[in-house]
This record gives C-alpha cells, sequence and structure tokens, in this order.
C-alpha cells in the first residue's frame, strides 16, 4: 500500500507539478540518501534490530536508537499526510497506508524498550512525544507547501517519496534486506525511478 502511495500520491504529483524541470529526480534521490544515511547512523549506535519482532534481534537496540529511528520513518509519512490537504483532504491511501506499516514497528519498539528496562510512563511519555513530532511535520507539510512554487513542491513531495520507498526496501521487505543488505533500499528506488521515467516516456 505504501509503494501504491508513493507511485500515485508523491512521485506522479511531483511529476505532474515539475514536468522534467529536475526538481522531482533531485528531491527523490535526496530522500533516498536521507534515510539510508540516518538509518546507518542509528544502526551504528546501537538500533540494529530495533525494528524485529523477536527478542533476540533486537537485543543490540539501545533508547536513542530506537527513538531516533521511529521519529525518522515517521517524519516523512506525517508530512505527506500534511501535504495532501493542499489538495482539498487528507488522502485515504496514504492514511491507512501509514497506520498499518506502523504497527509492527511499534510493537517491536516497544517490547524493546521494556525489555532494557524503561517504565510504562517514561515509554507513553516517548509515544506522546513521537505522536507531537509527527504531528508538527504534518502541520509543517501543509503550511510550507501553501502557495509553494511548482519546483518547491514537486522537491518535498518526491523527497517524501524517496524516503519511505527506501525505508520500506530496508525494513518491510524482509527477503530483499536479508540478500542484499542495507543497500537493497536504495537498489529498489532506483528501479522504482527507472520504471517511472519509462512509464512516462511512452
Amino acid at each position: 500500500m505504501l509503494i501504491s502511495a508513493v507511485a500515485y500520491e508523491l512521485a506522479l504529483e511531483a511529476f505532474t507539478t515539475a514536468g522534467w524541470s529536475g526538481a522531482p529526480a533531485i528531491g527523490f534521490f535526496a530522500g533516498v540518501a536521507t534515510f539510508f544515511v540516518g538509518d546507518t547512523i542509528i544502526d551504528r549506535m546501537g538500533g540494529k534490530g530495533r525494528k524485529a519482532l523477536s527478542a533476540s534481534a533486537r537485543a543490540g537496540g539501545v533508547a536513542m536508537a530506537i527513538v531516533l529511528g521511529i521519529v525518522l520513518d515517521g517524519v516523512p509519512e506525517s508530512a505527506v499526510i500534511g501535504m495532501t490537504l493542499l489538495g482539498g483532504g487528507v488522502s485515504a491511501a496514504v492514511l491507512v497506508a501509514v497506520f498499518l506499516s506502523n504497527l509492527p514497528e511499534a510493537f517491536a519498539a516497544t517490547a524493546s524498550l521494556r525489555e532494557s528496562g524503561r517504565s510504562g510512563r517514561w515509554i507513553m511519555g516517548l509515544w506522546i512525544a513521537v505522536a507531537l513530532v509527527s504531528g508538527l511535520a504534518s502541520l509543517a507539510g501543509f503550511a510550507l507547501l501553501d502557495g509553494a512554487p511548482p519546483g518547491a513542491t514537486a522537491f518535498v513531495l518526491a523527497f517524501a517519496g524517496g524516503a519511505i520507498l527506501t525505508m520500506l526496501a530496508d525494513t518491510m521487505m524482509p527477503e530483499a534486506f536479508a540478500n542484499g543488505g542495507k543497500l537493497a533500499g536504495v537498489v529498489t528506488s532506483v528501479g522504482f525511478a527507472v520504471a517511472f521515467v519509462i512509464s512516462t516516456m511512452e
């Protein structure tokens, strides 16, 4: 569902807005690079297993890495929800896709934090803080792009699409990740971009 949302609500909209100006391509690959670099840093901080459902895989995760990982995933998704308001209403496809994709991550992160000794009150406070940050990202996505030039709007839409697609390949496509490592997200995003360009030339 998120891949469909990226294709139809973000990439296509970005291209329709700015065409071949270069803004959609630059934004898309900037999003890919931002998530890839941020995710790599978080892994090195000890959060490599933060999204695994098994306790053994999450054993190396540390609280701060988990917090940063959740924010890294949630901000572009929330910004997209805010951006869809510019079209007159929240995109149901994006909203449902983001909700479903975040459930397993939230379960895994909460279990990991409990295992690390965090109290229920601390964890609840963390989720409230994440919700506030995500809400601010949605507000920013709506407010900053209201009346913005087509190139800026296309850049931000494509940036969110690249970041979300890379996140999908890294965290929700286990076979691709197991066989291709962290570069699976980058390669998947490149393949998506190539296919999209070909489709627009038909």
